[in-house]
């Protein structure tokens, strides 16, 4: 994104999982990463003060308190991630370039954190971003802000292409209402994690006994994480409905890896070696998402095929189930605040819609593979999609 006068280029972390956008940045940094641009640098005059009621929600969100000593105290805050990553910083104000669909340009004043003290990765790397992108739902979040200036409807969504890429969008313009699938938003309790509430797991066309799975779809998150017993369950499924020419193999990539007869260049080489996952969501009528193989298996350099999805309990995240980034490939996933529904369509995230090709997202969505198990009609991959994953 481009923020500053003049606009400066920035790369920021796309996080569906977080409320508050925040660059690393020049404020005096004590603890910054090496990052792709130069630090942002704050004035005086930018400073948010705690009295403001963004501050409020921001301090709201993260510790339930929010105290002002004084009129002219800034708003400083410290988030922590699941990942045990933090930011400290102070929120600032400054202007963002944002480009719509009309391809007009608006230069929106909203608020962001200017974090001087990051505790993120390796700091002797150079990290792949400058910052973080909140997309939550809390009032402090970009898209919130955007809303509240009326650019925008408080709609978000995003598709990952599995060949690499993909698009973000802001607003209701591209979604296709009327194909996707539904369901309404459940009130996590997890922080402002956008949820589609409890599921029931399915592998290979069966119940795997799994139910009230509590499921949160994060894109800060590049894995998806189960919880321990959709996580062992799942594991002891997939070993039980091995092909014989897979071997289990040690990797340092990850922890439960297979081998061929020969390495795998990419997961569509490994695919109908696997079964699909679905999950059944229960708030949302017959709401099913489909996890094809190469929406939960990653090839490693070493050729490998390594299962993307891992035990949450060894990292702290208890029940919570993360629907990671590696799950959302080439699906495009909308947020949708104004009515309070989440919705997922296959689709193919390699290439931006207009207004002329959305008719390929609505074209672009399959059913499960197993549709009678759960009493839906069959209803085969329409040949355009079929096409673009061979």
């Amino acid at each position: 994104m481009n923020i500053g006068n003049p606009p400066r280029p920035y790369f920021l972390d796309v996080d569906t999982g977080s409320d508050l956008t925040w660059l690393q940045c020049d404020a005096p940094c004590i603890s910054c990463n090496k990052v792709p641009h130069p630090l942002y640098r704050p004035t005086k005059s930018k400073l948010v003060p705690c009295v403001d009621q963004l501050c409020a929600s921001l301090h709201g969100g993260l510790t339930g308190r929010h105290k002002c000593d004084s009129p002219h105290q800034q708003c400083d805050y410290e988030i922590r991630y699941a990942d045990q990553g933090s930011s400290i910083g102070v929120l600032v104000n400054d202007s963002f370039a944002v480009r719509l669909a009309n391809t007009s340009v608006v230069h929106p004043s909203l608020a962001f954190g200017c974090g001087y003290d990051q505790h993120v990765g390796s700091s002797s790397d150079v990290a792949p971003t400058d910052g973080v992108l909140g997309l939550g739902s809390g009032s402090i979040s970009l898209l919130s802000q955007l809303s509240q200036h009326g650019i925008t409807k408080n709609v978000v969504g995003h598709c990952l292409s599995l060949r690499g890429g993909g698009f973000l969008f802001f607003g209701d313009d591209l979604v296709p209402y009327s194909r996707a699938t539904w369901t309404p938003m459940a009130r996590s309790a997890f922080r402002n994690y956008y949820s589609p509430g409890s599921a029931s797991l399915y592998f290979g066309g069966r119940s795997l006994g799994v139910r009230s799975m509590e499921v949160v779809f994060d894109s800060g998150s590049s894995f998806t994480y189960f919880a321990a017993q959709p996580y062992q369950t799942l594991v002891t499924a997939l070993k039980g409905e091995l092909s014989r020419t897979l071997k289990e193999v040690s990797d340092p990539s990850l922890p439960l890896c297979w081998k061929g007869k020969k390495p795998f260049k990419t997961v569509l080489d490994v695919k109908k070696e696997f079964k699909s996952l679905v999950l059944s969501f229960a708030n949302g009528k017959k709401a099913l998402m489909e996890i094809p193989p190469e929406n939960y298996l990653i090839v490693t350099k070493y050729g490998n095929a390594c299962l993307g999805i891992l035990n949450g309990s060894e990292v702290g995240l208890k029940d919570l189930n993360i629907l990671g980034d590696v799950t959302m490939q080439d699906q495009m996933v909308i947020y949708d605040n104004e009515r309070g529904q989440i919705g997922w369509i296959r689709a193919p995230c390699d290439r931006i819609p207009n207004d002329n090709t959305i008719h390929e997202f609505e074209e672009g969505y399959c059913w499960p593979q197993f549709p009678g198990i759960i009493g839906l009609p069959d209803e085969d991959c329409p040949a355009y999609y079929r096409s673009n994953k061979a």
